[in-house]
């Protein structure tokens, strides 16, 4: 019998038992290990996401005392050798290790081949069939899922040498394949351009850890490229040369010897074209070549729709005639929206802006009918697939997100629809504009006909694109687009409290709660402690929303920030709780344990299966053996692995950001001061515009007063405006 001691060595060889804890997002896992000839295992901790129970292991790494779990060897290094004992194999082959093998099979296959099973799966998979119940499609993943384990493990080792936890590692492998190492060995900060949730820093450590020196120019001119990529993250199109030097000398902790490499970097760029610089008013902006052209794009395309003849003259005066003489059945129209309507048939491009309750649904269908009159071949177009679902039943006609009437090809990794195969189409009317960034905007009209009208509607008082750019908001600011605002507020909406305070919060006047004459679909539940946050939002959800006939189906709980007690990190659990609390059968992933029936948001375009930023779904199935769970879109059902479940979030508390282009019958907006930096108009405003029915606030008073009081908008760095009108100077770069 051996039993270790402090003085034994920091190397261990063993078997592993079995997982005790393992973090999915970071790695990070606590393991029992069986070392021979020791009556009890010992416990191991790491990033050792890579292991599976029944595998031989050879670690090292150091003895450490836990505070509450005592001694404990905390690995540094990790080799792994496939188990040979039949127990050892049998466990192996039952930790879900390989997809289509659980504990019954792997009983099975134990039985059929024994120590040779592994064998049998590498070089002889067609005798798997012979196994009862092993098909040829439960053969083909199986072999499928070995390969795949067989390579990550091989690039798994390659990059533990180089201090990169496992969850990164299979990232790089679903990006690259076979060619993972090479590609991390060439240029190591490609990742950081191409590889979804690796960033410059992670890049960078591997870099570091391959031996590229800290001066090297190709570091700055990927920090270079970083800094201008977090800037377009955070919606803008350009960075200011200073501050772009003084963020690449921070990121990597130049010394001022140093600081001149940027200036030679930015040279390098230069010269491959990766970067343009342009002057304003004396101030130089740097941005990446793509980004400029883009914009510039946008431009020249915009300008050459709007002078290229139409492909139908329509009589004016009659339309108009008929418009107001009630031709169409609609109801009375205001002056606002007859301008609207009649600026549709006189421009190439036109835009309608207005608030809740100021008409824009009525005039649509106004439109509509006109157009349909007219024989006009039109298509309804919105930017998220909720708006595209409102719009198509207000309208009772089909309506497309962009996604779709674009026709994205995965093949090509673009959109079909584009110059060269423009879109078959008269007219397209596009809701909810200003979520358009400027890359769909380009790619939209590119898509579009020259002879083509466009009419863009939205709301320019909600926040702006998730992407980069204000392209709504610089097209009316800039007066070459023609506009029509509409402000009246007709009287069934003045009834409503979320209208009347949405058009107040925009003006900078306080919430009112009046007693009578208003429909009491507006709530203020003042609390000063973001503690109590789960009382009241249990008595929301088990008491409130069902007095008024709504369920948890059509609710949605909205906050400005993801961290803290009152983010949505924090709310999702807490709601999830309450709405769906613990099932029998769950999948852990980021401290979340997602269940049949959770609400889940999709927060990466995902062009294989369609499925696209800002998408929501319900999961229908958890499969633990597999690793996976099927989440439920509107016209699609879809297979997310542990690893793709990176690309979801729970969707039962949102930002508000992530909530634009979405409705729900009732929103519980979350507003304390650990909001404070966050606290703005547009923000609240478009918060309590996701509201149909009813709308609760739950926070402090000071918090929602510091909202409505603060009309700062960040400016976003763009160019699109002066593009339109006066046009901007291109530059080399200088010192």
């Amino acid at each position: 019998m051996h039993i270790i001691s402090k003085s034994d060595s920091n190397s261990i060889t063993g078997t592993l038992e079995r997982i005790i804890f393992k973090n999915e997002g970071t790695g990070f896992c606590v393991c029992a290990i069986r070392i021979p000839h020791n009556p009890e295992h010992i416990t191991a901790r790491g990033y050792l996401a890579h292991l599976h129970p029944g595998e031989s292991v050879a670690l090292q790494g150091s003895w450490v005392h836990h505070a509450k779990f005592g001694r404990q060897f905390e690995v540094t290094h990790c080799t792994v050798q496939a188990p040979t004992s039949i127990g050892a194999l049998q466990k192996y082959l039952a930790s879900g290790l390989i997809k289509g093998i659980g504990p019954v099979y792997a009983e099975n296959l134990i039985k059929a081949f024994g120590t040779d099973v592994l064998t049998v799966i590498e070089h002889e998979p067609e005798r798997l069939r012979m196994v009862p119940g092993i098909g040829p499609k439960r053969a083909d993943a199986i072999l499928t899922s070995w390969e795949s384990h067989k390579a990550i493990s091989h690039i798994m080792v390659f990059l533990q040498d180089k201090g990169i936890s496992p969850s990164y590692a299979t990232k790089i492998y679903k990006k690259y394949g076979a060619e993972s190492i090479a590609i991390v060995n060439e240029n190591p900060y490609r990742l950081a351009e191409e590889v979804w949730g690796i960033g410059f820093t992670i890049a960078d450590t591997i870099a570091q850890n391959l031996g590229i020196p800290a001066d090297s120019l190709k570091r700055i001119k990927a920090a270079i490229l970083f800094v201008i990529t977090t800037a377009v993250g955070n919606g803008h199109l350009y960075v200011t040369l200073d501050a772009l030097r003084a963020r690449t000398a921070e990121i990597l902790s130049l010394s001022d010897e140093q600081k001149p490499l940027i200036k030679h970097a930015l040279h390098a760029l230069h010269e491959q074209e990766a970067i343009v610089l342009v002057t304003h008013e004396e101030v130089h902006y740097i941005t990446r070549s793509i980004y400029y052209y883009t914009e510039l794009g946008v431009t020249s395309q915009l300008k050459q729709i709007m002078t290229y003849p139409a492909l139908r003259v329509f009589d004016v005066h009659e339309l108009y005639t008929k418009l107001r003489t009630g031709h169409y059945g609609s109801l009375p129209l205001h002056e606002d929206q007859q301008r609207g309507i009649m600026s549709a048939f006189e421009h190439k491009v036109c835009i309608i802006t207005g608030g809740p309750g100021t008409g824009k649904t009525t005039l649509i269908k106004t439109l509509l009918a006109m157009l349909d009159e007219q024989q006009v071949r039109y298509k309804l177009a919105a930017p998220t697939g909720k708006a595209a679902k409102r719009m198509s039943e207000a309208t009772h006609r089909s309506a497309l997100t962009l996604h779709r009437l674009l026709e994205f090809d995965p093949a090509v990794n673009g959109f079909s629809r584009n110059e060269k195969n423009a879109l078959v189409l008269d007219l397209l009317i596009i809701d909810e504009s200003s979520m358009i960034d400027m890359f769909l905007m380009h790619a939209l009209l590119k898509a579009l006909p020259h002879y083509a009208q466009v009419i863009f509607i939205g709301d320019t008082d909600q926040l702006p694109s998730v992407g980069a750019g204000n392209v709504l908001n610089d097209l009316i600011v800039s007066g070459v687009v023609p506009t029509t605002r509409l402000t009246h507020i007709f009287r069934q909406a003045q009834e409503s409290l979320i209208v009347t305070n949405a058009h107040r919060i925009n003006r900078g006047e306080s919430l009112i709660f009046p007693e009578t004459g208003t429909k009491k679909d507006l709530i203020f539940i003042r609390e000063q402690e973001p503690e109590k946050i789960a009382e009241h939002l249990t008595r929301v959800y088990k008491t409130t929303l069902p007095r008024y006939g709504i369920t948890h189906h059509n609710a949605v709980t909205l906050s400005p920030m993801k961290r803290g007690i009152v983010g949505t990190h924090s709310l999702n659990s807490t709601l999830q709780q309450i709405i769906n609390p613990q099932a029998s059968t769950e999948l852990m992933h980021y401290g979340f344990a997602y269940r049949i029936g959770d609400r889940v948001m999709q927060i990466k375009n995902n062009y294989d299966t369609m499925i696209f930023n800002g998408d929501t779904g319900t999961i229908t199935h958890v499969n633990t053996q597999d690793q996976s769970v099927t989440v439920k879109f509107n016209d699609a059902e879809v297979i997310y692995t542990l690893h793709d479940l990176d690309e979801l979030v729970p969707a039962y508390a949102l930002s508000i950001h992530k909530s634009q282009g979405s409705e729900f019958d009732a929103v519980i907006i979350v507003l304390f001061m650990q909001h404070f930096m966050l606290l703005n108009r547009n923000l609240l405003y478009t918060a309590l515009t996701r509201a149909k029915k009813l709308c609760i606030i739950i926070g402090q008073p000071k918090a929602v007063a510091i909202a409505i009081k603060n009309s700062m908008r960040e400016p976003r760095c763009t160019f699109l405006k002066l593009q339109l009108t006066t046009g901007i100077t291109c530059r080399t770069v200088g010192s």
